[in-house]
């Protein structure tokens, strides 16, 4: 069963995210999702790299 976490931001990032959802289709959890994959990745490597 997945676990749900809340994000809050301020209203800058928001609209980010809004912007993202809405150019590429996309419902705002999923952005979320992608942006967190994509910087757990990141941060993986840049462990693996030390």
């Amino acid at each position: 069963m997945p676990t749900r976490f809340t994000v809050v931001c301020d209203d800058d990032l928001a609209s980010e995210v809004e912007s993202l959802a809405r150019e590429y289709d996309l419902t705002e959890e999923e952005v979320l999702t992608q942006l967190i994959d994509l910087g757990l990745d990141e941060a993986t490597r840049t462990r693996n790299r030390l």
